[in-house]
């Protein structure tokens, strides 16, 4: 049988295990085998990369632990405005959303956006009118709604930070962003990315997650790859196709070329994060400059792996 693989993240940063409750160490790697279990699932059944990676971040979008989806984080105005992208590799195909509300699952609208549309990028209100004439499920901002996402907002109120995902402490600060990457039984390759972006944030900003090359690529030649960081420094080195071009024009293996981005090109630019990707022979990397990334992969043949710290 031919080999397929999935990787997924669930975001980076400051994620330590002097941190971390037995129970809250298990509801995290529960929700990234359920991640892996949805997108696998369809791989071992010979579907598209496409379609794994949109379930595998699908799933962790529908839970609230993560920064994406269900459980996206309050902009400045209160509002909860979502980013996420998709991209083919077979094809150079892409689709995707930013400053996006009400989105039950925005990688299913960038999803339709690639294939039912003219465009790549869509955003705000016109991304979600184009939600309404598609059928994708929309939700109230009730569904969004934490307790603890609106404790955070509340404490940054009237100030002019913004901080990265779940604790609005500077050491305990994290990336939520969500990701998948896949290498399929055709050996075609696609990735996915998707967050509610930094508490506090200015209304209307958009990180590296929507931007494709940014925080999301995929070409059959060289490798998929969905990024999770801090957004600024991730569109300015644009990270994903970085790692593409290393491999195409250096030949660098997959854990070379991300190895010199994630530890090198960001670093020098202050750069905090983390990435996943595949290649189209089927090897995995997760790599990250941060205390830990919420990571999971699973290979034909029964590798399997779940982890959280360095």
């Amino acid at each position: 049988m031919p080999i397929h693989t999935l990787v997924i993240h669930g975001g980076a940063g400051t994620i330590l295990r002097s941190d971390m409750t037995a129970e809250k160490e298990a509801a995290y790697r529960l929700a990234l085998n359920e991640a892996l279990d949805a997108g696998f699932l369809l791989l071992d059944k010979g579907n598209s990369a496409v379609e794994a990676v949109k379930a595998a971040v699908v799933s962790l979008e529908n839970n609230i632990l993560f920064n994406a989806g269900k459980g996206s984080v309050f902009a400045r105005d209160g509002s909860q405005e979502m980013d996420a992208s998709i991209m083919d590799g077979q094809n150079l195909m892409a689709g995707a959303v930013a400053a996006v509300r009400n989105i039950k699952n925005p990688v299913e609208l960038a999803y339709a956006v690639m294939t039912r549309s003219q465009h790549v990028m869509l955003n705000g209100n016109g991304a979600y009118e184009f939600a309404k004439l598609n059928n994708i499920e929309t939700a109230p901002d009730e569904y969004f709604y934490s307790a603890f996402r609106h404790d955070q907002w509340k404490q940054m109120q009237g100030s002019d930070e913004a901080a990265l995902d779940h604790n609005v402490k500077i050491k305990d600060k994290k990336f939520g962003t969500v990701g998948a990457a896949a290498l399929d039984m055709h050996g075609n390759i696609a990735a996915a990315t998707s967050t509610g972006g930094m508490t506090n944030k200015q209304f209307g900003r958009v990180g590296d997650s929507p931007i494709i090359g940014a925080g999301t690529y995929a070409n059959n030649k060289t490798c998929a790859i969905s990024c999770t960081g801090h957004g600024e420094p991730f569109i300015r080195a644009v990270t994903a196709y970085d790692v593409s071009c290393l491999m195409e024009y250096k030949g660098l293996s997959l854990e070379e070329a991300m190895k010199v981005v994630v530890h090198d090109k960001l670093m020098k630019i202050d750069g905090e994060g983390g990435m996943i990707g595949v290649d189209a022979k089927g090897h995995a990397a997760m790599i990250f400059n941060s205390d830990g990334m919420y990571r999971g992969m699973r290979r034909s043949g029964g590798m399997n792996e779940v982890a959280i710290y360095k």
